[in-house]
């Protein structure tokens, strides 16, 4: 088993240990393992998605039965394919992301990627640099309804029908029995179809054939992935919290953000990296709602202690016999300045499994703490419905509402209010405003690549760094299906940056009646509206001359 390990303030600590003996005394682990809803809401017409979101509790012992199945057909279409393309959103992509990212794919596996960005150079860099004929599509989807997931689907359908005159066997389905999809997919001579459970939520799918279909596409051994994970199921069933693995973090995160420290930081050993972008949607859709949640911190660089407060709680993740050192010496230098922080310690490269189970259970937990639902997400449909508004007008009449910049300066249009008309000092009025516990959050609605990537973490550094402030970034929509929870149903303390850029060059969605710039244009639109209505406060940055241009003018201007 991976060890875990505290080192808090002696208030949390006294907090963490009242509650973990009232978990004991009201049976609280057993009640979460008999699905007592009861445990997060006391009225039952509250918790329509309560009872029926806990079927994870049990998916690694109930998996272990399917992983023949998945293993064959991997073998199968490792014979047949060089590619596979995943199609999905938020908790349907960021999973198998992970996996083909720490795990790599097994000799003579097909590579993994995930499409899960609607800016149409991205949708074009990905039709110009695969050969189709080589791939499998993956199209991810609980309801078959995701407007992302479905435009990319149209998109690669009808590629592939241009050379192929079956390109129903280039695609493959996970999906809820029932589901739109589901039809689809038989309408359209999918070669397969793997059912979902309902009854967990896409969130919690990795343990699902969400996860796991992808997983042994790449070669994972699945069956010994899935034994680690069974091995956190059954210790999770321990009714002491204190000698739980993952019912004690769940109540030292919960306790501390009611203490103040809500600003759940990781760093994590390079091989496992881009684990704790999963853990953030997880954390972050879970409990940012109700004017509560907590704040992970994924990918934020370390450059001093000093830029800290007294609002975080660092988890260090640590893969045995990886390199280390820069690790352990920011640990050390956290240690002395007497933060909180949790350790886990990996064994092997597959115990990230059991990481994926305690992070669930954990989540679950800190919803009971913060006496939240973990399992709804009642802030995510509002910029989807705001952005549906956005795209039905766009269909209407051939163009966006217009809004007029509050100024501009060097290809970057400015819109927000805001009373001074330059950059610099525009800037420096945002990121001085008073919000107890404030975060800074960068939206980018943009293509990604390495450049890009550099400059947004330039931006979080100096930000970090001038403001001694949290920082975020996330690319949009793919935020919108995690992080974007917290964003509208959180603690109103953040402060949104969104950057938008010129669409240089539209793909079409076929039969959709728009193209991608369209869609990420709605979207971005939808999301900025969202977070007004909600109060929150935002500047938008607009760049004219190139992203890239854009945003190191931006990183001059800080």
């Amino acid at each position: 088993m991976n060890k875990i390990s505290y080192v808090l303030k002696d208030t949390i600590q006294k907090a963490v240990q009242k509650t973990a003996d009232e978990f004991l005394k009201n049976n609280v682990v057993k009640r979460i393992r008999e699905k007592d809803f009861t445990v997060w809401k006391s009225k039952k017409e509250d918790n329509v998605e309560l009872s029926d979101r806990l079927g994870w509790l049990s998916l690694p012992s109930a998996n272990l039965a399917k992983t023949a199945e998945i293993g064959f057909f991997a073998d199968e279409i490792a014979q047949e394919f060089e590619h596979v393309l995943l199609l999905g959103m938020g908790g349907s992509s960021l999973a198998p992301e992970v996996f083909s990212r720490t795990f790599g794919s097994k000799k003579k596996y097909p590579t993994l990627s995930i499409v899960d960005s609607t800016h149409p150079a991205v949708v074009q860099q990905i039709l110009d640099s695969h050969e189709l004929e080589k791939v499998l599509f993956v199209v991810a989807s609980k309801s078959g309804g995701t407007a992302e997931t479905m435009s990319f689907f149209h998109t690669f359908f009808e590629s592939v029908s241009n050379e192929n005159p079956l390109p129903g066997l280039q695609f493959i389905a996970l999906t809820d029995p029932g589901s739109g999809l589901e039809h689809l997919a038989k309408e359209k001579g999918f070669r397969k179809i793997f059912s979902t459970p309902p009854e967990v939520g896409g969130r919690y799918s990795v343990l699902t054939e969400f996860g796991l279909v992808p997983a042994g596409l790449i070669g994972m051994d699945v069956t010994r992935f899935l034994k680690f994970a069974d091995q956190m199921e059954k210790a999770c069933q321990e009714e002491n919290p204190l000698n739980n693995p993952g019912v004690m973090p769940g109540i030292v995160i919960g306790e501390a953000a009611k203490h103040g420290a809500d600003k759940l930081t990781f760093f994590a050993s390079p091989s496992i990296a881009s684990f704790p972008q999963w853990i953030e949607q997880l954390v972050a859709e879970s409990t940012g709602k109700e004017g509560a949640g907590i704040l992970p911190v994924a990918d934020e660089p370390f450059t001093s202690a000093e830029f800290y407060g007294k609002d975080r709680v660092f988890v260090f993740l640590r893969l045995e016999h990886d390199d280390n050192a820069q690790l352990d010496a920011v640990k050390k230098t956290l240690l002395e300045k007497k933060h909180n922080i949790i350790t886990i310690e990996l064994g092997d490269i597959y115990t990230l499994a059991q990481e994926f189970y305690r992070w669930e259970m954990a989540t679950a937990v800190a919803g009971a703490v913060l006496q939240i639902n973990p399992f709804d997400q009642p802030n995510v449909q509002l910029a989807k419905t705001l952005a549906n508004e956005s795209l039905a007008a766009y269909k209407a009449s051939g163009s966006f509402p217009e809004e007029k910049p509050a100024f501009t300066e060097e290809g970057i249009e400015i819109y927000g209010d805001t009373k001074k008309a330059v950059l610099q000092k525009a800037l420096a009025d945002f990121f001085t405003s008073q919000l107890e516990g404030k975060f800074v959050s960068l939206l980018g609605f943009i293509p990604y690549d390495e450049k890009t990537d550099k400059l947004l973490t330039q931006i979080r550094t100096r930000i970090k760094e001038k403001y001694h402030c949290t920082t975020t970034s996330g690319y949009g929509p793919r935020f919108l299906h995690s992080t974007g929870q917290l964003h509208k149903g959180g603690k109103n303390n953040g402060l949104f940056l969104q950057i938008t850029g010129r669409i240089e060059k539209d793909v079409d969605v076929p039969g959709q009646g728009y193209t991608f710039g369209v869609l990420v244009t709605a979207q971005a639109q939808g999301d900025l509206q969202a977070l007004r209505n909600k109060h929150r406060k935002v500047m938008r940055i607009h760049c004219t001359n190139g992203i890239n241009n854009g945003l190191e003018y931006l990183l001059s201007k800080i």
